[in-house]
């Protein structure tokens, strides 16, 4: 088995923590797991992960500015790359989780994040998986990733949903956009009792696409708020990587 997969939705839904659970969960069956933080403005995810912040991946490519002035008839990637061709000095890893970010704003003024969103495009689109290696790409909230194109070179699109009807509403236009990209598209219902779960199900055009269901833990809670490693295993996340797996 081998997976490309995109975490999204709207901002405070749990994309980080989901993709951290997730990653935790494919290692602990073996599996290789790459997490790209794509998310310019998050400085949790590696905390999350246990992991130090890597360098912006970016600057392989001269930088931001550089890689925005390039001459975009020439490609980004001249050959085909695996796991093993990405920088060591690009990557936090512990055992067999990596982290790779692909840039972030550091800096008051220093411009927009465009050229951040094509690079994680481009890499996307050329990287090669071997067998038991999963990516897992933690996006900016919302959709601009998919005008980015990002998306169009994952397996799979998980929507992140807290019971909110901004994040009803935003679940609808993703799985609409994920279809214009032939994606396959799966619901996760996060920090949500049981009433909101029923709620949010009744609200969601297309229920069969729910894989998961995960209510409020509380260790998780105070963990992310003191910036600890998440370590607690949820059945929850075994049950999803359980489904994921059968669509590989």
């Amino acid at each position: 088995m081998k997976m490309k997969i995109i975490v999204c939705g709207k901002g405070g839904c749990g994309k980080s923590t989901i993709s951290t659970l997730l990653a935790r969960a494919y290692a602990e069956r073996g599996k290789k797991v790459l997490v790209i933080d794509s998310d310019e403005s998050n400085f949790g995810l590696h905390r999350q992960l246990g992991l130090e912040l890597p360098r912006d991946f970016i600057a392989w490519f001269g930088g931001k500015d550089e890689f925005g002035n390039r001459d975009n008839s020439l490609p980004v990637f001249d050959r085909r790359w695996t796991l093993a061709d990405i920088p060591a000095e690009y990557l936090a890893t512990d055992g067999s989780i990596s982290l790779m970010a692909i840039g972030k704003i550091h800096e008051a003024g220093e411009g927009c994040a465009c050229s951040m969103g094509t690079l994680a495009r481009c890499f996307l689109e050329n990287i090669d998986l071997a067998k038991n290696e999963v990516i897992i790409t933690d996006t900016e909230a919302g959709i601009e990733h998919f005008g980015r194109g990002v998306d169009r070179y994952a397996d799979i699109v998980l929507v992140i949903m807290d019971p909110s009807y901004e994040s009803l509403k935003l679940g609808e236009k993703i799985d609409g956009m994920g279809a214009q990209f032939g994606r396959k598209v799966f619901f996760i219902i996060n920090r949500a009792n049981a009433e909101q779960q029923a709620l949010v199900e009744k609200s969601i055009h297309r229920p069969e696409g729910i894989i998961g269901r995960i209510g409020t833990d509380d260790q998780i809670l105070l963990d992310g708020l003191k910036g600890n490693p998440l370590t607690t295993e949820l059945r929850e996340i075994t049950e999803i990587v359980d489904r994921l797996e059968l669509d590989a």
